[in-house]
């Protein structure tokens, strides 16, 4: 019965490709989103000059990142049903809800700090007026409290909770999983305080699919005749 049991979760954890390349494309496009924010909307005191707010380059980074969000978003919702899936009848229930919370709640917030963004944006070019000094500093720091302060929080909740799922069901090696454990650290410590902080989360997805994508391609191989047997 154990036999049988092992086994069948054994195949059910087998992640497919497409969660690795999901993954993929989800930790290049939340990178290149944050970078560009940072860049098109800075905090300091250059942030409140008003270069920081008609500075044509600056609105198209920003636009650029509003762009790349929303697919940032869809192919990290379709990562973590892919891997979800595919764990099926194995998976710890408790984990598995916080981890699927955690990740709709990072993706609701950080959809709300690019729709902050976006405002940011329209206060400040407002057909022809003059930009307001005290709209556009709200709108700015109400785009990064959403996004450091509370998507990054759920993103280490999801880091935690995978890297735990990982190592208890065995499909994660130990440095994987530790180094899980030092995103999730950060991104709950660190992130809010020191600037470009929440790219560890985007790194840390990087590596996790591209270890997931080396491993499914590892068994594509011998899989099929082992299946077969």
């Amino acid at each position: 019965m154990a036999e049988v049991r092992t086994g069948s979760a054994e195949q059910a954890l087998q992640t497919p490709r497409a969660a690795g390349l999901a993954g993929v494309l989800f930790a290049v496009l939340l990178a290149a989103a944050i970078v560009l924010v940072r860049l098109g909307i800075p905090e300091g005191a250059d942030a409140v000059t008003a270069e920081g707010l008609t500075d044509s380059t600056r609105r198209s980074a920003v636009e650029a990142a509003l762009a790349l969000v929303p697919f940032a978003g869809i192919f990290f919702l379709w990562f973590v049903g892919v891997v979800r899936t595919h764990v099926g009848e194995a998976e710890d229930k408790f984990l598995a809800t916080v981890l699927l919370g955690s990740g709709l709640v990072f993706v609701a917030t950080m959809f709300g700090a690019a729709a902050a963004a976006a405002a940011v944006l329209a206060t400040a070019h407002p057909a022809g007026a003059t930009p307001s000094l005290p709209t556009w500093d709200f709108g700015r720091h109400f785009a990064y409290t959403l996004m450091t302060g509370y998507a990054m929080r759920m993103a280490a909740v999801f880091a935690c909770s995978l890297s735990v799922m990982g190592h208890r069901l065995g499909v994660l090696p130990r440095w994987l999983t530790l180094l899980g454990f030092l995103a999730a650290l950060m991104l709950l410590f660190v992130a809010s305080n020191v600037p470009w902080a929440e790219l560890v989360f985007p790194a840390w997805s990087l590596v996790l699919s591209s270890y997931i994508l080396v491993v499914s391609s590892r068994r594509a191989r011998p899989g099929a005749g082992a299946t077969a047997s």
